[in-house]
């Protein structure tokens, strides 16, 4: 039988957690916002409009929500041409394509930003579907995109791996059944991610390529 490892992408296979951080951080404070960057770290990870939520509470104006998103995806997206992918990020996914797993990506990203994400690990050889935003109607720490990454690999959730940088991945993960793996290059703490689901839990990419063999991904 197949098996899936699906892995999330921004601070995960691309180093780009802290540039969400800034230029959630400066779109927030163009709205009139004062939202501390040690705040917005730790929601990276959430959609866009889950994100917001979980910032500002209830007590913000929601209509208000659309603009501070168009204004975060109009600041990231200056960094689309030079988004760098992880140590080993690609070589990683086509270890685990040849040895027979099936690879499939569940990110908030969508439409032009997934494209720069996806030329920065290349590696589309190896990566079989993407479960984009666009595919679901929660992202994490619903289950729901991992879920559907699995519908897309054909797999059932025990015979499938789930990397990802943030407590949201790991929650997302354990909620769809799945065995979850952590990594830190996102800049979240092992403790948390531990706490969050995670199994295991490996530096980056290249940390993880390197002890495979005793991994969940083995």
């Amino acid at each position: 039988m197949d098996r899936a490892a699906v892995f999330d992408v921004d601070g995960t296979l691309v180093d780009t957690n802290h540039l969400h951080v800034v230029t959630w951080w400066e779109a927030f404070r163009q709205a009139g916002h004062d939202v501390p960057m040690h705040a917005v770290h730790r929601a990276v990870g959430l959609g866009s409009m889950d994100l917001i939520a979980h910032l500002l509470g209830d007590d913000r104006d929601p209509d208000r929500d659309g603009a501070l998103s168009a204004a975060h995806k109009t600041l990231y997206g200056q960094y689309g041409d030079r988004l760098t992918a992880l140590p080993r990020a690609g070589e990683l996914l086509r270890r685990l394509h040849r040895g027979g797993w099936t690879v499939v990506l569940a990110t908030s990203a969508s439409g032009a930003e997934l494209g720069a994400l996806r030329r920065a690990i290349d590696a589309d050889d190896a990566i079989t579907d993407t479960a984009s935003a666009e595919d679901v109607t929660e992202g994490k720490p619903a289950p729901e995109p991992v879920e559907h990454a699995l519908e897309l690999a054909g797999v059932p959730a025990s015979r499938a791996v789930f990397v990802g940088d943030t407590v949201w991945d790991m929650q997302a993960g354990g909620k769809a059944g799945v065995r979850c793996v952590g990594v830190l290059c996102g800049g979240i703490p092992r403790a948390d991610l531990v706490r969050a689901g995670a199994e295991a839990v490996y530096a980056d990419p290249a940390d993880l390529l390197e002890r495979l063999d005793g991994s969940p991904l083995a």
